[in-house]
């Protein structure tokens, strides 16, 4: 990755979203290290509020890809939030998280599990059977309990807050956030 990534990334980002509105922008997308595997994140914010948020949790496809996929994903698909317009454009922030890989977090139980986490530092993948959840690092500034960050991924997840089995996976990963 390049000293500058963030440099290069948002604009990739904010490019690919502006062309789905017909709007021209341009974007260096010249680095060899674009053309690597590499799992994002796409944050939408307008002020304080989320406007999309959409992501990769594994790299299986090129950088520059996923920048852009995951962009435009979160402009105009992510089911919470109506497409985005071209009037939105420029009062749109643009956030970008580029993720580690994932690392399985071994665990006896929910305490044990809650005892592992690691608060601002870790995003957690929660899975149980078809339910799955995530949150970036950056959840724990609105909830920094680790009992009540669980217990909403385990919400997202469409389970019960206080949910727990004994196959439960959890898995953690850092990422590199770069903010416009």
């Amino acid at each position: 990755m390049a000293a500058d990534a963030g440099q290069v990334l948002l604009p990739i980002a904010r490019a690919a979203i502006a062309r789905e509105l017909g709007i021209a922008q341009h974007a260096d997308e010249a680095g060899d290290w674009l053309r690597q595997p590499g799992a994002t994140f796409v944050t939408l914010r307008q002020g304080d509020e989320l406007r999309g948020c959409i992501g990769t949790l594994r790299a299986h496809r090129p950088l520059l890809h996923d920048v852009k996929a995951n962009a435009v994903a979160a402009a105009f698909r992510d089911p919470r939030f109506q497409p985005l317009t071209r009037e939105e454009l420029e009062r749109t922030s643009v956030e970008l998280s580029l993720l580690s890989g994932l690392e399985a977090i071994e665990h006896a139980g929910e305490q044990d599990a809650l005892a592992k986490l690691r608060p601002g530092v870790d995003g957690i993948l929660f899975q149980y059977g078809y339910h799955q959840s995530t949150y970036l690092p950056q959840v724990w500034e609105d909830l920094p309990d680790p009992a009540e960050f669980l217990a909403n991924l385990k919400y997202k997840a469409g389970l019960p807050p206080d949910f727990w089995a004994p196959d439960v996976k959890l898995s953690r990963y850092t990422v590199s956030k770069f903010r416009e």
